[in-house]
């Protein structure tokens, strides 16, 4: 009897799969809608929990976990799910899509508003740490996602959440002390920041995800017995982790294709 796919696994495989249907799609297929700062991101997983489509869209609907247009991100949505369903052919009545941990009850609303903007019939809410560990499957554990706006941080014991915060500071604020130190907007400085392969620019950036590592020492003061595991794709430039785990001093695992970690597990939430 095979052993089933590890998540390390799953994220390289839906690495390569953006924007190309998997060799078979059978039966149920659930959809989750990430309303991201930089991009909108669709993500669809078989009965398994599998990807079959995964593709995105670049926007700026979305700051902060707040919608800032919101016609401009019903039509990335629309877009978005009038391409999965012209690819795998079926229609597509409901999704998922997540909110930051600490946003209100509506602006939390207004995410469902999107999707529901882009004829989806149905909608479920989920907060953003509670849609990462659907996919990381953490039982005891410390769960960091770091997006554009915040960081959110959720403490799991035993398999339930039992602590939920989040605070300022992710990618835009990395993008933002990188154009301050270059000269250059912000647009380019997430482009170079992207595109850094090598870690050049860490030394500039160190700050950044020092005050990310901070945040997530003071949210989880009290789980400092438990691991630490990571998503979100600000923390996939060369370094991040070390700098983090170094900062804190504990245990911290992250996985290939963090940005997917959030989107994947928004789409395994989705009724």
């Amino acid at each position: 009897m095979s052993c089933p796919p590890t998540i390390s696994t799953i994220l390289d495989t839906a690495g390569s799969q953006i924007g190309a249907r998997a060799a078979a799609t059978a039966g149920r297929v659930r959809t989750g809608i990430d309303l991201g700062t930089a991009t909108c991101v669709i993500t669809i997983v078989d009965e398994a929990g599998a990807p079959v489509w995964i593709d995105v869209l670049p926007t700026a609907a979305i700051r902060d976990g707040v919608v800032v247009d919101f016609a401009g991100a019903a039509e990335a949505t629309r877009r978005l799910k009038a391409a999965a369903e012209e690819a795998l052919d079926m229609d597509l009545l409901s999704a998922a899509t997540a909110y930051p941990p600490c946003v209100g009850e509506a602006e939390s609303r207004a995410c469902r508003f999107v999707l529901e903007g882009a004829d989806f019939d149905e909608v479920l809410l989920i907060d953003e740490v509670s849609a990462a560990n659907r996919a990381l499957g953490v039982t005891d554990g410390v769960v960091v996602d770091v997006g554009g706006g915040s960081t959110g941080v959720g403490v799991f014991r035993d398999g339930e959440l039992v602590f939920l915060d989040d605070r300022p500071g992710g990618g835009h604020h990395l993008d933002l002390i990188l154009s301050g130190a270059l000269g250059v907007d912000i647009g380019e400085a997430e482009r170079r920041k992207r595109d850094d392969a090598g870690g050049e620019y860490l030394p500039v950036l160190r700050p950044g995800f020092e005050r990310i590592a901070q945040n997530i020492a003071e949210l989880s003061r009290d789980a400092s017995d438990l691991d630490v595991h990571l998503a979100g794709g600000a923390l996939m430039y060369p370094g991040a982790d070390t700098t983090i785990s170094r900062y804190l001093d504990r245990t911290v695992h992250t996985y290939p294709h963090a940005n997917l970690i959030t989107p994947l597990g928004i789409a395994r939430s989705a009724p």
